[in-house]
């Protein structure tokens, strides 16, 4: 019996001599076993590591498309429809001006509006100077209906022209002196317009002016739409249709009486 626990003795103190060496380098390996996790976190990109470990190639990351700017040739065609727009509208308008400014000619009888066109000046036989001083003094040129002037120039115009007016045919003829065809040739005509200047005087209560060698008497009033010194600013020229006739080139379509004063 002595023998058997001496031998159990010796075997338990064997098997303790064995085991504590393997629970020491159990713990050892415990204790290494977070340092080299830790140094496997700093390689694979943990928080606390500092390089990351390069698995294959990287993807880059996917930004959203940006629209390209348009050349300065699209942004131009792309701006061309609004600009024709633009002109097509201030067209327009010009136009609409336009026609409002040439309305009133417009509505002219057709003997005014379509003014014959006469390639020679051929004035009828000529009178007696006498036979002309004659007309001028019983103011033939006169019927009732027609203008019968005004005390200064500042009532030479006309508020309603259409109506004031009076052709030679709606006179009675015209019955004044006549300008031989050589002299009319040289200063008058569509061709040689010329300006007044100065401001016509009042004669017989009627604007008078000078031109080309001999003496003007206007009997008609002057359109709403010209100015009151017009015979500053506008180009006229005397021309003969059944009688004479000053034109303004502003306003080609109307025409006013005018008799050569002796």
């Amino acid at each position: 019996m002595k023998i058997d626990r001496g031998i159990t003795t010796a075997a338990l103190v064997l098997l303790l001599g064995t085991m504590a060496p393997s629970y020491a380098l159990q713990d050892q390996k415990d204790k290494e076993r977070p340092a080299k996790a830790e140094g496997r976190g700093q390689q694979q990109g943990h928080p606390e590591g500092r390089q990351q470990p390069q698995q294959g190639h990287s993807q880059p990351q996917q930004k959203a498309p940006q629209q390209a700017p348009q050349p300065p040739q699209q942004q131009q065609r792309a701006q061309q429809p609004q600009r024709q727009q633009e002109q097509r509208q201030a067209q327009q308008q010009r136009q609409q001006q336009q026609q409002t400014q040439q309305q009133w000619p417009q509505q002219q009888s057709q003997h005014e509006v379509q003014r014959p066109q006469q390639a020679q000046y051929q004035p009828p036989p000529q009178r007696s100077q006498q036979q002309a001083v004659s007309w001028q003094q019983q103011r033939g040129w006169a019927p009732g209906s027609s203008w019968q002037g005004g005390k200064s120039w500042q009532l030479g115009g006309s508020a309603h022209w259409q109506n004031e007016h009076r052709g030679w045919d709606q006179r009675g003829g015209y019955g004044g002196y006549y300008i031989p065809q050589s002299r009319f040739s040289i200063y008058f005509g569509t061709q040689h317009w010329f300006r007044m200047n100065s401001r016509p005087v009042m004669y017989m209560g009627y604007p008078r002016f000078s031109y080309g060698g001999y003496s003007f008497m206007l009997l008609d009033p002057w359109p709403e739409n010209w100015g009151e010194n017009w015979y500053q600013t506008d180009d006229v020229y005397i021309d003969y249709d059944d009688g004479y006739y000053l034109y303004n080139r502003r306003s080609p379509y109307v025409r006013l009486a005018v008799t050569v004063v002796l």
